[in-house]
């Protein structure tokens, strides 16, 4: 089946036909590097990391572009707090970012833009739509005049009162309208800036993504993704300014939003005491059961992140690897192709786990050793479509965060000794007190063997 995309631009499914066949072109949103990325961060960075392996899975080459935003106001209040240099904090942040993006699994970017190195990029796309009357100078900025742009608003279907609230700026004597955005502002008092036209200054945020789109992906490419929370305002002005510019049929055709990330059911916040991050989460879970939560649902829909979803996400893992246990795993296979249509339809990652159950029971269930060792070799190739089961099982039972396997070891030789002593009180002692430590011992014919709960 051809591979079908939900479009917030239209709000309806659509088969996916791209410009190129021979090269696919798509922009993601990156992070704004001032510190360690949240879980929310992680959700559409998961989930466009799916798609980009679907999509190189589909077609001969994926030009996938995810920016950096290494100047902000977020990022300069920051360096001010800490007294950082600038350079020091984005630089030390990214390479967190980067850190956590390997943990969870995801694959690099074909190219990962800096804001800062493209801001002669920003200049000539602020000039080209002060050209065209879609932009003006006021008190050292540059707006963009919303009024002027006359699709404003075809993504988020905001009315004008809408998009006041939900831009929520104050009304600044500097503009025209209150809905007008900023393109360039002046730097003063030692905060960072560019020499340009207007005087020393900084880009705007959203001027940053549709240079840096243009500049690796052309006037008009496949993709454009981001979460919800970036439909409005963010994602309606990238639209406006580029197709100011260009032409009203240029820049993303599709446009793919993933929906938001709560926490115990409330919105994440630092005032709640339930704002996580990543680098917190991977010092208590590895990040293969992190990414898997992040797929348990559909990328549309709501996710609430809980101890419960953690828990049923970490069993279905276990059960996943405990189905490869025992099995070398070196032919070569393909994917199962539930796998494949489950994917092709909207990215639907539940059930495309729900797939890999179904072979799981497959594997338990067949009964020579040929089928066996296909049925592993199907099932570890349909969850690399995912980026999920490509660790080696023993790994994954026994690699976890925060294990001591060589005290663990010990305990279980103690157990071993005490049974063939035939002192069972103190090998069900022994056991308790790994159970309580969140490991479980599963005897067998080879041996006893451990996991963690």
């Amino acid at each position: 089946m051809p591979l079908i995309l939900y479009n917030t631009l239209t709000r309806k499914k659509e088969p996916f036909i791209p410009l190129d066949p021979k090269n696919v072109r798509f922009y993601v949103c990156g992070v704004t590097v001032y510190d360690y990325a949240h879980i929310g961060n992680a959700r559409p960075y998961v989930i466009f990391d799916v798609l980009n392996r679907l999509l190189k899975k589909l077609y001969p080459k994926v030009t996938y572009v995810r920016n950096i935003t290494d100047i902000d106001d977020k990022i300069i209040k920051a360096s001010q707090e800490n007294g950082e240099e600038i350079y020091d904090l984005t630089h030390r942040t990214a390479r967190y970012f980067h850190e956590d993006m390997k943990a969870l699994g995801n694959l690099p970017p074909s190219v990962e833009p800096l804001a800062t190195a493209h801001v002669n990029e920003m200049i000539s796309l602020i000039e080209c739509l002060l050209e065209k009357g879609h932009a003006y100078e006021s008190e050292g900025h540059v707006l963009f005049s919303v009024k002027s742009f006359s699709h404003y608003g075809q993504l988020s279907r905001c009315n004008h009162d809408e998009m006041i609230a939900g831009a929520r700026v104050e009304v600044a004597p500097y503009k025209s309208e209150p809905e007008d955005f900023i393109l360039w502002k002046p730097s003063e008092n030692g905060i960072p800036g560019w020499e340009s036209p207007w005087g020393y200054g900084r880009p705007g945020w959203h001027i940053e993504c549709s240079a840096m789109a243009l500049k690796y992906l052309g006037e008009t490419f496949d993709i454009h993704g981001g979460g919800q929370d970036l439909i409005f305002p963010h994602h309606e002005n990238e639209i406006a300014q580029s197709q100011a510019c260009f032409g009203p049929e240029t820049f993303a055709r599709m446009w793919l939003h993933n929906g938001m990330l709560t926490v115990n059911g409330e919105k994440m916040s630092k005032s709640l005491g339930n704002f996580i991050t990543i680098h917190q989460l991977l010092e208590k879970m590895p990040g293969e059961l992190v990414r898997f939560v992040l797929l348990s649902s559909h990328y549309r829909q709501p996710l609430d992140w809980n101890d419960q979803v953690v828990l049923q996400s970490r069993q279905s893992l276990d059960r996943l690897y405990n189905a490869l246990r025992g099995y070398e795993l070196r032919q070569e296979a393909e994917a199962f192709e539930p796998i494949t249509a489950a994917l092709e339809d909207d990215l639907n990652t539940p059930l495309a786990i729900s797939v890999l159950h179904e072979l799981a029971t497959r594997l338990h269930k067949a009964s020579n050793t040929s089928e066996k060792n296909q049925l592993a070799a199907t099932l570890k190739a349909s969850g690399a479509w995912l980026g999920l089961l490509q660790q080696d099982p023993e790994s994954w039972f026994k690699g976890k965060v925060g294990i001591d396997e060589t005290a663990i070891l010990a305990l279980i030789e103690a157990r071993n000794q005490a049974r063939q002593q035939k002192n069972f009180a103190e090998a069900d002692r022994l056991r308790h007190k790994l159970l309580k430590a969140g490991i479980l011992l599963e005897d067998g014919p080879q041996g006893t063997t451990w996991r963690q709960q």
